[in-house]
């Protein structure tokens, strides 16, 4: 990973849309300062298109969707993606799967949070558990006290033996059981909300992300953007970004779109 120095400015002049993943690249210590909050605005104000990018609850996506200088939202880690349309004052809500699937996965999903909880010692559902639509999340650091890596590997285990998919971010261990993730519904969402395939615009988008839940899109991206923080993850990373903020957290997002507007 290289500095922001070594991003070019040419290609920095060329980026029309910003990805961007919530916990701990947008907001700071669960916070959203108002940075970063502006640094959304300004983007909005340059003519960029801008998409959260996050593993956080379809209730929170749906405030986001409506209330930020945003384009769009992605949530539960690819499960949907939500978009508000403001002159027609409605929220667009697309899903990977359809709702009988997610009504079969969720119960799935309830017998493995049973053999979870009953297992790992200090594992307990996300807050925002009650307001998630498609995916299951564990919370190993965020309203708990964080979770020893062994106890989190053994949370994947038990997801992968019963046949789910999972990834760990800042603060959630999440798992599903459909065939989707970060990458996949932002290749769907492009086409259709801004008519062009992903592979097309490729090199007019960033990303930028914080933990192993984006690997994806650090592989797929060639501006892809870690914020600081993204060292202590860097184990479960495949492929690193590659640039990376001298700040952490929102901060270095803020860094990011101060140097794409400079």
């Amino acid at each position: 990973m290289r500095g922001l120095s070594h991003f070019p400015a040419a290609a920095r002049r060329h980026i029309r849309y910003v990805l961007a993943d919530l916990d701990e690249t947008l907001t700071t210590r669960g916070q959203l300062t108002a940075a970063a909050y502006a640094a959304l605005e300004r983007l909005r104000e340059s003519g960029r298109s801008v998409v959260v990018v996050t593993g956080r609850s379809a209730g929170w996506c749906d405030l986001i969707a409506r209330l930020w200088p945003v384009d769009a939202v992605i949530g539960e880690n690819g499960a949907f993606y939500f978009t508000y349309g403001r002159a027609q004052r409605r929220l667009v809500r697309r899903f990977w799967d359809d709702e009988e699937q997610r009504a079969a996965a969720r119960l799935r999903l309830d017998r493995l949070a049973e053999r979870i909880f009953a297992a790992v010692p200090g594992a307990a559902p996300a807050s925002d558990q009650p307001y998630r639509l498609a995916d299951l999340a564990i919370d190993v650091t965020e309203d708990v006290p964080p979770l020893p890596p062994a106890a989190v590997d053994r949370i994947l285990g038990f997801c992968a033996e019963a046949g789910a998919r999972a990834s760990v971010s800042s603060a959630h261990v999440n798992a599903c059981f459909g065939e989707y993730d970060k990458l996949a519904m932002t290749s769907r969402l492009f086409p259709e909300l801004f008519g062009t395939p992903l592979a097309d615009a490729r090199d007019q988008a960033v990303f930028i992300g914080d933990s192993s839940n984006d690997a994806t899109m650090f592989g797929y991206f060639p501006h892809a953007v870690g914020v600081a923080n993204i060292r202590a993850h860097l184990d479960r990373i495949p492929t690193p970004p590659a640039y990376v903020t001298e700040a952490e957290a929102g901060a270095g997002f803020v860094e990011l779109v101060d140097a794409l507007l400079a």
